[in-house]
């Protein structure tokens, strides 16, 4: 499993020398909890007991929250300085010489407006991969020793009867370019262009297509007169663009060579990661200053892209998540088109489990397995989610593994998509390989099922409305 120990939502966190310390001290600290506490605890009980194992290792994971914050705590108080802090003395301002301010000064000691995130970082306890890990090994030992797959043991724990006779393959979104932080102006607000196969082609069909349209455009950017480019940690070619229509002339180009049709053959979603672009100590969007200023440009430009590109599909985090009036008004404007999704604009499983959606408006949450989540946490989420229309979409962590359970996990949580990035890597290939396995053994022994055909949830100010006056003169009669 992936090993995260910085929140994503926040780009101004330490990398480098210092995050690599930070994760080999968090591996250091889940094998001590292994290999000690959670054997003990664990030890004879049977792997079945999926939901009564990860109650024990979610109570051990919050102990471990509550000792860290009161050493914290105790921490901060030995380090309060004991010696009485002595008044600044007081600076009279001269009798004489009195000058105007002119407006021009009086302006600039006006302070500007601070923007700071809607929710403070999360902190993440080193060694709470011990606990998905344990959870993982634990499903996948069910899972053996009941002779069946480990998306069908998922199935059998996620429904409340019977597994489903029928189960269908999530939407692959594979990465084709990868464009934002190499360009510059509002080509910056595209940070990554994805292609989404059209429903029921099969995963066979639909990789074969892609790998052909990624061979296309790799034909385009290895010609010397289109300047250097390489394959970025997406798994897709990381290339900047002058101009906006650049990148979609592109895979235009690539689909017309291969007598493919976008909007048929397959549509285009857009990750905007415009959580990256903001960064909160130097309180400015890294966007380039006069070109987006506010989130309402954004919205309008996203508006006018959609028009003049109907193959766009979905959004992922096009706002800031702190931006909730306007999340709201994309939402009302652009939800009828098509998805809006948050990834770092979602808050994390934990968050989701002990409050709920709240005002968090999207058509679906890209949602990884990381750290303290557990299989029940995963089954918990999917079932919030698909409570409120709301997709679920598991996805790859930035620094993920080559192991392929996240492939088990979607079908058998019946999730609507799964986005993996491009097909480079091995992490990423690994993955696509098991969702290869998996629809041929489902269509093998007859159970593989249809995927509907995109549908939009319409998401407005009004549906979200939970004053009970309100809701009340609604109701009919």
């Amino acid at each position: 499993m992936s090993n995260c120990c910085s929140d994503p939502n926040y780009t101004t966190q330490g990398t480098g020398a210092n995050d690599n310390e930070q994760k080999n001290q968090s591996v250091q600290f889940a094998l001590e909890w292994i290999n000690g506490p959670l054997n003990s605890m664990l030890k004879g009980l049977l792997p079945e007991n999926q939901t009564h194992v990860d109650r024990l290792l979610s109570d051990y994971f919050w102990r471990k929250v509550e000792e860290d914050e009161e050493q914290r705590n105790k921490d901060d108080e030995e380090e309060k300085p004991t010696e009485p802090e002595l008044p600044s003395p007081i600076v009279s301002a001269p009798v004489g010489d009195k000058k105007k301010k002119s407006p021009k000064d009086k302006r600039s000691n006006v302070p500007e407006k601070t923007i700071n995130p809607r929710y403070p970082p999360e902190t993440l306890l080193p060694g709470s991969v011990a606990i998905g890990v344990v959870s993982l090994a634990m499903a996948k030992a069910a899972a053996k020793l009941q002779k069946t797959h480990l998306y069908l043991y998922i199935a059998s724990l996620n429904q409340a009867e019977e597994s489903p006779k029928k189960m269908r393959m999530p939407l692959p979104l594979i990465s084709l370019l990868d464009c934002g932080k190499s360009s510059g102006g509002k080509l910056r607000l595209l940070k990554e262009v994805i292609a989404v196969p059209q429903p029921n082609l099969g995963y066979k069909k639909a990789l074969k297509m892609m790998r052909n349209l990624q061979q296309e455009i790799s034909k385009w950017m290895l010609q010397p007169k289109h300047g250097p480019a390489v394959i970025s940690h997406l798994g897709c070619w990381k290339k900047g663009y002058d101009r906006i229509e650049q990148a979609f002339e592109v895979i235009q180009e690539a689909c017309t060579t291969l007598q493919m049709t976008l909007g048929e053959d397959l549509h285009l979603m857009l990750n905007c990661g415009a959580h990256e672009l903001m960064d909160y100590e130097k309180q400015r969007y890294e966007v380039t200053t006069g070109v987006l200023k506010h989130p309402d440009d954004m919205i309008e430009f996203y508006t006018k892209l959609i028009e003049q590109y109907p193959s766009i599909i979905g959004l992922i985090d096009p706002l800031r998540k702190e931006d909730v009036e306007q999340w709201n008004k994309l939402c009302s404007l652009l939800s009828p088109q098509c998805y809006i999704l948050a990834d770092a604009a979602s808050r994390s499983i934990d968050k989701l489990l002990t409050d709920g959606l709240g005002a968090n408006q999207s058509s679906g949450l890209v949602l990884q397995h990381a750290n303290q989540t557990t299989i029940s946490n995963l089954i918990h989420v999917a079932k919030l989610l698909e409570d409120n229309d709301c997709r679920f979409i598991p996805g790859l962590t930035d620094e993920d593994t080559t192991d392929n359970s996240l492939a088990d996990i979607a079908v058998g949580l019946g999730a609507r998509f799964i986005k993996l990035g491009g097909l480079c890597h091995g992490e990423r290939v690994a993955k696509y390989n098991r969702l290869l396995a998996i629809e041929e053994e489902l269509a093998q022994r007859g159970a593989l099922g249809e995927s509907p055909q995109h549908q939009f949830p319409v998401i407005s100010e009004e549906e979200k409305d939970l004053d009970p006056e309100k809701t009340q003169s609604k109701q009919p009669g």
